[in-house]
C-alpha cells in the first residue's frame, strides 16, 4: 500500500483543482498540487460526475471557516486534527500566536508529506506537532507525549475519515475524542447519510471506492442525534448546497430535512457537553 493513502490523494488533488478555478475558487491550497501524487488526480478522474471535488471543496472550505470562527469566539489553543492527510491548514491558514496544532496520521504518510513539504520550502504559520501512530491502535498516549493537555478545551477536526469506519469504530472514535476532552472543546466533522449507503444512485461511485480498498461503511440519517448519543452537542448542521456552502458545480439539490430517504452528506460542528 502507498505510503499516502487514496483518499489523502485524492483530497490533495481536489484542493489543488479548486484552487486553480482562480477568482471562482472558494479557498486557496497553493501546496495541494504538490501534495496529490501519486495518484490523486487519477482517482478523480475515475470518481467523475459523483460530486467529489465540488464536496470536498465545500467541505474544505466549512471547516476553513469553522476553525475561524470557533478559535475566535472560544478560547482554544490546542487543535487536534484526526487522520490529517495532506491538509494544509497549519500552513496557509491564520492561527492565533500560542495556538499549537497537533497532526495526527500514520508514520509513513506524515514522513512523506514532511518530505514534499520540505521540497516546497513551505512553512507553518502556527507550532505545529506531528503525531505518528496507527489510529486502529490506543493513540491518546502518543498524543499527550507530544504536549497535548486534555484539561485544556480542544477543537478535534476529524475530516472525510467517519465514512471508511465501521459503526462501531466511528462511536469508538468519538467517544475517545470526548474522553480527552475539556468542558469548551468542540469537533468538526463530516458524515454522510445511511440513506447514500444504499441508494442506487451512488452505487457506480461506491462499487469503485470498494474495488480501490477504500469502502464506505458508515452514515446516519440523524446527525444530532448521533452525536448526541456519544456526548457532542450539534450547534451547527449543513449539507452541501444550502446557500452558505454553496459551490458552482454541485450537482444536487438540498432536499427539505423532514423528507426521509434522500442522499446526504453532512458538514458539523459540535460542542462536547459529556455524558
Amino acid at each position: 500500500m502507498e505510503a499516502v493513502s487514496y483518499t489523502a490523494q485524492w483530497t490533495a488533488a481536489a484542493r489543488a483543482l479548486e484552487t486553480e478555478r482562480g477568482d471562482q475558487a472558494i479557498f486557496e491550497d497553493h501546496h495541494a498540487r504538490a501534495l496529490a501524487a501519486p495518484r490523486g488526480f487519477e482517482l478523480l478522474e475515475k470518481n467523475r460526475g459523483s460530486g467529489l471535488a465540488p464536496f470536498i471543496a465545500i467541505r474544505t472550505r466549512y471547516l476553513d471557516e469553522s476553525i475561524r470562527q470557533i478559535l475566535a469566539d472560544d478560547d482554544i489553543r490546542q487543535i487536534v486534527f484526526v487522520a490529517a492527510g495532506m491538509d494544509t491548514r497549519p500552513f496557509r491558514l491564520d492561527w492565533p500566536d500560542d495556538a499549537t496544532v497537533y497532526e495526527v496520521d500514520f508514520p509513513a504518510l506524515l514522513t512523506e508529506k514532511r518530505r514534499r513539504l520540505n521540497g516546497l520550502r513551505a512553512e507553518p504559520r502556527v507550532t505545529r506537532r506531528e503525531v505518528a501512530v496507527d489510529l486502529r491502535q490506543v493513540w491518546l498516549p502518543d498524543l499527550e507525549r507530544a504536549g497535548f493537555d486534555r484539561s485544556r478545551p480542544t477543537l478535534w477536526i476529524v475530516e472525510g475519515l467517519m465514512f471508511f469506519l465501521t459503526p462501531e469504530q466511528a462511536t469508538n472514535l468519538l467517544r475517545t475524542l470526548g474522553s480527552a476532552s475539556a468542558r469548551g472543546s468542540w469537533l468538526g466533522v463530516d458524515f454522510v447519510s445511511q440513506a447514500l449507503l444504499r441508494s442506487p444512485f451512488s452505487r457506480a461511485f461506491r462499487r469503485a471506492l470498494e474495488q480501490d480498498g477504500t469502502p464506505w461503511l458508515f452514515g446516519t440519517d440523524e446527525p444530532e442525534e448521533y452525536l448526541a448519543s456519544v456526548g457532542w452537542k450539534a450547534r451547527d448542521v449543513k449539507e452541501p448546497g444550502e446557500p452558505s456552502t454553496a459551490h458552482d458545480n454541485w450537482p444536487y439539490e438540498v432536499q427539505r430535512r423532514d423528507l426521509k430517504g434522500p442522499s446526504r452528506s453532512w458538514l458539523v460542528c459540535a460542542e462536547f457537553v459529556g455524558g
